[in-house]
């Protein structure tokens, strides 16, 4: 696998040889970045933990050195800092018994790029090794600007795989945007009830960000738990933790899809669903 950033680097937990480790990949997660992952692919992840036929793979997108620092991080240089994340990244791998970790390691300019290919010309390389049954990566509806790289760019590679390469399943997943706003009947439903533990393991791991002045791991946990109490407002609750996803999977398989057309659509649908509800109550 030939990939254009020099500064890549590929991790495989057990040490099989990283051709081997790329190939048995099932469930493949991209994020922008490091324990991006762990937040939004949780639902990958348990997937595959006690397989040994199903394998999460992780895809980095950035290099980590514009992270938020304070307390005991507060005079990392970005070096320091990108050390420090990547070291992370690789420990959570090694937690969750991913398959294999890429960290692509490119500075968040390059992947907001709107005319840079690289790492879209990567992660098309990823994808055509591994050929993963389910991708997950970030919503379009996300609010932060790497991640909405991260997304188009995974769009865009897939795009250009031939038909039959093509993931079966492409899901955007929550971050920063929650998707309790999309229709239920629109919601992609991952239940990731079972291996609490493994989640606050894997989310307690990145403490550079976390005693580095951001409570990820509370937000990520409250968020699945909220999910799962408030899907419902008449029925009684049917999982403990869920993540909802955006089913990005038209936009993967049919490339004449506008994926501006399609995400606006779906906001639209939420509009409809509003104002119908209003609009019930006021006689309207």
């Amino acid at each position: 696998m030939k990939l254009k950033n020099p500064n890549t680097q590929v991790f495989v937990p057990d040490g099989v040889r990283i051709e081997d480790a790329l190939r048995r990949t099932t469930h493949l997660g991209i994020g922008a970045h490091q324990d991006d992952l762990e937040f939004m692919a949780f639902h990958g992840i348990i997937a595959c933990y006690h397989s040994d036929e199903l394998w999460f793979g992780g895809v980095t997108c950035t290099n980590g050195g514009g992270s938020a620092r304070t307390g005991p991080y507060a005079s990392f240089t970005d070096a320091d800092m990108m050390a420090v994340r990547q070291r992370e990244q690789n420990t959570a791998a090694t937690v969750g018994r991913y398959g294999a970790m890429i960290q692509l390691n490119y500075p968040s300019s390059a992947v907001k790029s709107a005319t840079d290919p690289s790492v879209k010309d990567d992660l098309k390389a990823i994808l055509t090794e591994t050929r993963p049954q389910v991708v997950y990566t970030h919503n379009p509806a996300d609010k932060h600007d790497t991640h909405i790289g991260v997304v188009i760019a995974t769009l865009q590679a897939i795009r250009e795989l031939k038909s039959n390469q093509r993931p079966s399943k492409v899901w955007g997943c929550e971050i920063w945007r929650a998707l309790d706003w999309l229709p239920d009947n629109e919601k992609v439903l991952m239940d990731v009830s079972a291996h609490e533990n493994l989640a606050a393991a894997l989310n307690g791991v990145f403490d550079s960000q976390i005693d580095g002045g951001k409570r990820y791991d509370l937000a990520a946990m409250g968020r699945r738990r909220a999910n799962a109490t408030f899907f419902e407002s008449h029925a009684t609750d049917k999982t403990t933790m869920q993540i909802f996803g955006m089913d990005l999977t038209p936009l993967a398989q049919d490339e004449t899809l506008d994926i501006v057309g399609y995400v606006t659509g779906l906001i639209d649908k939420f509009k409809a669903d509003v104002t119908q509800k209003l609009g019930k109550r006021l006689g309207r």
